[in-house]
């Protein structure tokens, strides 16, 4: 009978080996077969994808587990945890001690539940209620070790996510790197994904990362203290070597980890960006229905990125049943000699004596303990693969910290450089000069030149002080948005020299106002806060008479008054955003301000009325308009003729070519 279930034992594992590795098979060759069958059957989608892919894989950024991963880990460590004495190092502190707590607690229950079970066996009824009462009155204890670990690693990743987002959009946000980072520089393409979705990621890794690792050192060391006190060193040693055996293999066939999952950022943030774009466009995609062509590029992002987590799933799936075989299953097996060794050895000095009645809750204990020393080195073999990942998110924010200090820096880097039309040794990224005055803008031999290097004006010159309203026209791309980037900052000056009024002292308004988040209030104040607005000595009866201004007073009646609350891109009509732009305008009270084309949806009389009061309040103006009706309002006009030339003269003078 025992020779027939051995045999049928043998039977069994060997139908479960190959059922294993018929089921691995399948898998790649499923992975395999629908590559092949996309090549053949490629639809619009796919093409359009293929494009995309031959134009941003060469930038993916390479991530493993090196020196330079241990490096930028250091330099976010730093952040994350910014002081050695911080709530963060306590935090740390408190899940070192929960996880010692935990493994004494693992060893106790295994002292435990062999002594019960050896009163079972030995049919002592008493002590095994003594010792089942004495088990059961310390798992309350037990339970609040390991929710307090729960606790303490989810406050920990929540204020590493906090520490590291405040750090960034502080980085992000600091003057106009937001606008330079998608306007200037293109090395990141959706800033939005890793301030979001990867500082997520990145933190819970870093989280888990240390619990899982510290748990299986902590774990390996008690249990290899003890195990060696009782039963030699030999004994951990097999384990402890077959540690470092499967660690260094398993590390070396995980180096494609930490590059896939950059990728698959990457992907993600390329996916929920092509989204994005089609709800803020969906008006202009309606008219020009243009359903069917954003289909194709949604539809191409989301098949270049489904066709990555597939193929990233087909190496995770072969991975893991590498990790099982080595990190789990056979970690158990040689676990299970390494026990064995001592209590095949009759001479033992742990076995010698009354063999008997102690062999088995000894083999019980140390079996158990040398079990829960295999799992500890397979769970440590396993956090190999949490730092790949880890790898790769690490590099995303390396990334995005370096590409934010070059552009604080004021060093931008951009694929269209290259093929600029710039050939003057003169003319370069920073070599420009700014001057700030009141009351006077000066450009002198100023270049006006776009992110891309194209050279729209060679040499610009024109001074205009308070009081010289000016009148910006010309085709488009002839460099007048251009003109006013530079004004305001958000292009770096290529050359000369550049006079201006301080910040605050120039204010922007463009065809398309922007209506923030918040009450009828903030629209109007924007960008002040209700306490700033108090401390510039304003009060709501001056915001109410800016609405009178611009004829907006029933606006206040309509939405029950300054503090209503509204979405306010929908609830107001084109004409009444641009007074509200307005009346924005009133309020902050600059000495110059730039209209583009601000007033194109506004009635003439009233824009008459709106130009007469900033005449009145001091604000001198640069318009870009082609409303005939402006002239009035007008001292010079600055034309841009689109080939390089300009002409600045009075309008007086010259009506007759203005109006050409």
């Amino acid at each position: 009978m025992a020779p027939s279930l051995s045999k049928l034992a043998q039977n069994q594992n060997a139908i479960v080996s190959i059922a294993g590795t018929v089921a691995a098979l399948l898998v790649i060759l499923y992975g395999k077969q629908v590559r092949e069958n996309r090549k053949q059957n490629q639809r619009p989608e796919d093409k359009i994808q293929y494009f995309i892919k031959e134009k941003k894989d060469k930038r993916t950024q390479k991530a493993h587990v090196n020196k330079l991963f241990f490096k930028q880990l250091r330099v976010l460590l730093g952040i994350i945890i910014p002081k050695t004495w911080s709530i963060e190092s306590g935090l740390l502190l408190v899940i070192a001690g929960s996880l010692i707590a935990r493994s004494i607690s693992d060893i106790w229950m295994i002292q435990s539940a062999t002594a019960i079970e050896s009163t079972i066996i030995t049919m002592n009824r008493k002590k095994f209620l003594e010792s089942l009462l004495h088990y059961m009155s310390a798992l309350p204890a037990i339970s609040v070790v390991n929710n307090v670990l729960k606790w303490s690693i989810g406050e920990l990743k929540l204020r590493f996510r906090t520490n590291l987002s405040y750090h960034l959009y502080n980085e992000y946000l600091k003057g106009f790197t937001y606008y330079k980072m998608s306007n200037l520089d293109n090395r990141i393409a959706n800033a939005d994904q890793i301030l979001t979705t990867d500082i997520d990621k990145f933190c819970e890794s870093v989280t888990d990362l240390y619990s899982n690792v510290c748990k299986p050192l902590l774990d390996i060391f008690i249990y290899v203290y003890r195990l060696t006190t009782n039963l030699g060193g030999q004994t951990p040693g097999v384990l402890l070597l077959y540690l470092l055996f499967s660690g260094v293999f398993l590390t070396h066939l995980r180096k494609p980890t930490g590059r896939l999952t950059v990728l698959e950022q990457k992907l993600e943030g390329e996916f929920r960006y092509v989204n994005s774009r089609l709800i803020t466009n969906s008006e202009e995609i309606a008219f020009y229905k243009g359903n069917n062509r954003e289909k194709l590029t949604i539809l191409a992002s989301f098949n270049k990125l489904r066709d990555h987590l597939r193929k990233f799933l087909e190496f995770r799936v072969g991975m893991g049943i590498i990790d099982n075989m080595i990190a789990k299953y056979i970690a158990t097996a040689v676990g299970f000699y390494a026990v064995s060794m001592p209590f095949f050895d009759k001479n033992h000095p742990l076995l010698t004596g009354d063999q008997s009645s102690e062999r088995l809750s000894r083999y019980y204990t140390f079996g158990r303990m040398l079990v829960k020393l295999a799992e500890a080195i397979g769970r440590l073999v396993l956090a190999g693969r949490e730092m790949s990942r880890l790898a790769g998110f690490t590099a995303r924010m390396t990334e995005l910290i370096q590409v934010l200090k070059d552009i604080n820096n004021g060093h931008y880097e951009r694929t269209m450089v290259s093929n600029s039309s710039v050939a003057d040794a003169d003319i370069g990224v920073g070599k420009g000069l700014i001057k700030f005055q009141d009351n006077i803008i000066n450009f002198e031999n100023v270049p006006l030149v776009t992110p891309n290097g194209d050279v729209l004006v060679k040499d610009l010159n024109f001074e205009v002080k308070s009081g010289m309203n000016v009148l910006v026209c010309g085709p488009n791309g002839c460099g007048k948005s251009s003109l006013f980037r530079i004004l305001g900052e958000l292009w770096p000056i290529w050359g000369g020299k550049m006079t201006k009024p301080p910040a605050g002292k120039l204010f922007y308004i463009p065809q398309r106002p922007y209506m923030t988040l918040g009450t009828l209030r903030d629209q109007i104040i924007y960008p002040h806060t209700h306490d700033e607005m108090k401390r510039r000595g304003k009060s709501d009866s001056d915001l109410l008479h800016y609405l009178e201004l611009v004829q907006l007073s029933y606006i206040q009646s309509r939405e029950k008054g300054l503090d209503a609350i509204e979405d306010w891109i929908d609830v107001l009509s084109g004409g009444e955003k641009q007074r509200i732009a307005m009346a924005r305008l009133f309020y902050h009270n600059p000495q110059f301000a730039i209209l583009d084309e601000c007033t194109s949806a506004v009635s003439v009389d009233v824009e008459g009325s709106m130009y007469r009061f900033c005449r009145r309040a001091g604000i001198t103006l640069f318009t870009v308009s082609h409303r005939k009706s402006l002239w009035e309002h007008h001292d010079y006009y600055l034309k841009f003729d689109g080939h390089g030339d300009y002409v600045f003269a009075p309008i007086d003078s010259a009506t007759e070519e203005f109006g050409s």
